[in-house]
Order: structure tokens, then C-alpha cells, then sequence
């Protein structure tokens, strides 16, 4: 199957990895990774397959660097890999199976986070894989609506489906135009602090922006649920209110359905 090696938007593919991250963490995290703040578990030393580089397959790459895992994508178009490197997806293009299987057996024994996508079609990729006897932890199966045909590796590999989340779910976005670097982090540490009880959401506000792309710098898009998503519009509006933030913040909340947009403005402060 060939690549999409158009990119998505920001908003889009953001929202479809963040539902996988989502999905990829309900099965059970296996370790803790000391390194990072909160000391949660993550699923460093999985090994997932993300199968072919197209959007939905960038989006399980995302979802994977989030979660700590070792992942393994493959394409054959070379604006898809080009693509990729450039927007920090992965971290190495190699041309076999071989180098890839080098880089990830070093990294898994680690549990370290890292992404190697190889330069040939998944169909190549998965033969050469069954015949080596190589076992994903973990394997993207698509989208329902795609038909994505995945081969069957083991009884040990745990299928990954992009889906829906729970209808009790929000999403929850905010976006500054002006000065990412200095306001976005500001925004984020609002957010966390809203999130306390969400460790799966903290952990992919801290993350995803590393590996969305340069678009993402300067957006966030967040699954939780209702309730922690209009504490964090409140916290936003206080803070802009405040004078604590000095740009104006775009935000949207989806909730039940409904969206409701927010433009916050520190000249439009009460």
C-alpha cells in the first residue's frame, strides 16, 4: 500500500495519536521510567510495529514515542521518510530490517524511547520479519473504515485499533500565534496542574510536542475528561485575565458533541 506522505494538520494528528497513546496505555504500562518527573509507568521495553508511514501510521509512531516505546515503522516513499525525520517522528531512516533490528534490540534492553522506520514497503518488511521470527509486543491494526490488512505475528502481539474515544470523553485545545517557545510552556504548566489526577494526560502534554512536528510548537490537542477540560479553560482565563499571560490564547472545547471556541485576550480583559 503507498504512503500519504502529504502531512496531516496539527490539530488532526495530534487528536488521532493522542486516541492511540490513550489506547496503547489502557493495556497495562510494564515499567517506570526514573527519569521522568512524575515517575509513571511507561511501556519502555515494548516493542511496537506501526506498519506503514502513512497519516494514520505517523500518528501510531507519536502515540509510541509518547508511551516509551521501541517502535518500527516502514515505507518506500521517500517524501514520507524525508517527512518523518524532519518533524522528529523518527529518529533514523535505515535500508534493512537488519539495521533496524540493531538499533531497536540496544534501545529495548534499555527500555528506552526510539523510533527506526525502514526504507522498503511494510509487505517486505513483515515477510522478512515472520520468517526472522521477530515479535511485536504490540502492533497497529488501522482504523476500522481502512481495512488494513495486518499479518498475524504471534499470539504475544497486542492489536492497536485507532478508534473513537469514549463519548465521555472532551477535547481540549489551545493555541497562542505569537511567541510558542515563552507562552506555550506557560500554558502547559496551567494545564498540568488541572490534569493532577490524569497522569496519562500529563504525561502527553509533557511529550507529544517533541515528536508532532514544527506545526504542533505552537498547539495543543488533548483527550480527558469533562471535568478537567473546562478547569483548564477557567485556569486559562484567570491567567489571561490576571496579566499573567500577555498574548492572546485561542482555545476549543468539545464536549457532548457541542464546541465551544475562546479567544482570550489580555486588551479584552476585564
Amino acid at each position: 500500500m503507498a504512503s500519504d506522505p502529504a502531512s496531516a494538520t496539527s490539530d488532526k494528528l495530534q487528536l488521532d495519536a493522542c486516541a492511540l497513546y490513550r489506547a496503547l496505555m489502557s493495556g497495562g504500562a510494564t515499567s517506570v521510567n526514573s527519569r521522568d518527573r512524575e515517575k509513571v509507568p511507561t511501556l519502555g521495553g515494548n516493542l511496537l510495529y506501526a506498519g506503514e508511514l502513512d497519516s494514520h501510521g505517523r500518528a501510531m509512531v507519536i502515540a509510541g514515542n509518547v508511551s516509551g516505546c521501541a517502535t518500527l515503522a516502514a515505507t518506500a516513499e521517500p517524501t514520507a521518510q524525508k517527512l518523518v525525520i524532519r518533524d522528529g517522528v523518527v529518529d533514523f531512516v535505515v535500508t534493512s530490517l537488519d539495521e533496524a533490528l540493531r538499533v531497536l534490540k540496544n534501545e529495548i534492553r534499555k527500555r528506552a524511547t526510539v523510533a527506526v522506520c525502514v526504507s522498503e514497503a511494510p509487505s517486505t518488511v513483515e515477510r522478512e520479519m515472520i520468517e526472522r521470527g521477530v515479535l511485536p509486543d504490540l502492533v497497529f491494526a488501522g482504523v476500522p473504515c481502512e481495512g488494513r490488512s495486518m499479518p498475524h505475528f504471534g499470539v504475544g502481539s497486542r492489536e492497536i485499533r485507532c478508534a473513537e474515544p469514549a463519548s465521555s470523553r472532551a477535547v481540549v485545545t489551545w493555541q497562542v500565534a505569537h511567541a510558542p517557545a515563552r507562552w506555550m510552556a506557560k500554558l502547559d504548566e496551567i494545564a498540568l496542574d488541572c490534569l493532577a489526577s490524569d497522569w496519562r494526560a500529563q504525561r502527553w502534554i509533557r511529550l507529544s510536542p517533541r515528536y508532532c512536528g514544527r506545526m504542533a510548537q505552537a498547539q495543543r490537542t488533548l483527550y480527558c475528561d469533562p471535568e478537567s477540560a473546562e478547569k483548564i479553560i477557567a485556569a486559562f482565563t484567570a491567567k489571561v485575565r490576571a496579566g499573567e499571560i500577555e498574548i492572546e490564547v485561542a482555545a476549543s472545547l468539545l464536549i457532548d458533541g457541542e464546541t465551544k471556541v475562546f479567544r482570550l485576550s489580555p486588551t479584552a480583559a476585564d
